[in-house]
This record gives structure tokens, C-alpha cells and sequence, in this order.
């Protein structure tokens, strides 16, 4: 499955958070489609040379943001539809992404409008990758 999903132990992120992140990236991008299915925690694991219970961690946190859903008896897919969330609850994971990213900008001596400029080339990178055909 590892289609661009890396962990780096020296990176801050736990490993688990790097694993959701990672996820949601190709989701977000296309990579992996709706109904898709994603490996086993224990395939995964092997996969990424980590404790099953870490990728338990972040594809159950997957789960319960309705990115990932679980079918009894078949295993793990990509949701159907994208997660449905409040107003609050969006608010509050972006703020948190936002900081992490603020926090790399101001580390590495880089200023709001590269920061910026970097973030909407980023989105618009996934989002282009994200309507590109499969040949």
C-alpha cells in the first residue's frame, strides 16, 4: 500500500500522528478513493516497522473523524463520503495544523508570505493530484 506513506522517528509528530497525517494526505489527494480498501493494522505495521497498536491508534482516530470506516468481517476502507463535521470541530483542526505549520515557518527563519504562499501552492498541489484521471 505504501504509496507515499513514510514515518520519520526523528520527527516530533508521535509516530501515530504521522500515520493519520499520511492517511489523510492521499485521501485528500486521490491516492486512496472512496471504498478503497487500506491494510490491516497488522500489514501496515509490519509494513512500517511499527507497533501494531500505534497504526490501531491512528486509524481509529481515522474512524472516528469518518475518514476511514470499518466493515465487520471485510476490513478497513475509505469512507464513502468526507467526513461531516461541525463548525467548531473544523475550527479546531485547523488551528491545530495551522500552529504546527506556524511553528516549522518561525523555526526555520521563513516569513507570513512565503508561509502563505507555500500553504496555497500545497493546497492547490493535492487538489489538482485529486482531479487528475486514472490511466
Amino acid at each position: 500500500m505504501n504509496r507515499s506513506l513514510r514515518i520519520d522517528p526523528t520527527d516530533a509528530a508521535p509516530i501515530w500522528r504521522q500515520i493519520e497525517e499520511g492517511l489523510r494526505r492521499l485521501v485528500a489527494s486521490g491516492t486512496l478513493i472512496a471504498g478503497e480498501a487500506v491494510p490491516s493494522v497488522r500489514d501496515l505495521a509490519k509494513e512500517l516497522s511499527v507497533n501494531p497498536a500505534t497504526v490501531a491508534k491512528a486509524y481509529q482516530r481515522l474512524v472516528d473523524a469518518g475518514v476511514l470506516m470499518v466493515k465487520r468481517g471485510e476490513g478497513t476502507f475509505v469512507a464513502e463520503n468526507r467526513p461531516i463535521m461541525g463548525l467548531m470541530e473544523r475550527k479546531q483542526l485547523l488551528r491545530e495544523g495551522a500552529i504546527r505549520y506556524a511553528t516549522t515557518v518561525i523555526t526555520i527563519g521563513a516569513g507570513a508570505e512565503e508561509a502563505v504562499e507555500e500553504l496555497r501552492e500545497a493546497i492547490a498541489q493535492i487538489s489538482d493530484s485529486a482531479l487528475e484521471p486514472e490511466y
